[in-house]
């Protein structure tokens, strides 16, 4: 009897895996993402805190302008990540059905390397 077994050289055996570049390539690929993703990370936290602080101001209903920037000066003292924004900076409106609106915008620039930025404009209202 005689096994058909594949000898190590065989050419209907190729053999697989990843070239040194491509693993270079995915590496650098993998590093600048994660770069990025830690430097945008805060900013889009402080967006979701701001968000938060805002929705729980409008949900009290104030009764005056003044007393939704207090109210927000306040919050900002206690979130340490609210920096970008000031209760200055806040849209406060009334709509069709007499419920108080909050809105807010700004812009953030973020330093990636050398001369490179990344713009993000964070824009929200209360719910």
């Amino acid at each position: 009897m005689s096994s058909c077994r594949l000898s190590p050289s065989s050419p209907s055996r190729s053999q697989r895996g990843v070239t040194l570049f491509g693993l270079l390539f995915w590496g650098v690929i993998i590093a600048v993402t994660a770069v990025v993703g830690m430097k945008v990370f805060p900013t889009v936290l402080e967006y979701y805190t701001v968000q938060r602080v805002v929705d729980r101001i409008a949900a009290s209903n104030p009764s005056t302008v003044p007393a939704v920037r207090a109210a927000f000066d306040q919050s900002r003292q206690v979130e340490y990540s609210i920096q970008s924004i000031t209760s200055g900076d806040l849209v406060v409106t009334k709509d069709a059905n007499d419920k108080l609106v909050i809105e807010f915008a700004w812009d953030k620039e973020v330093d990636l390397f050398g001369p490179v930025y990344l713009l993000i404009k964070y824009r929200g209202k209360s719910r």
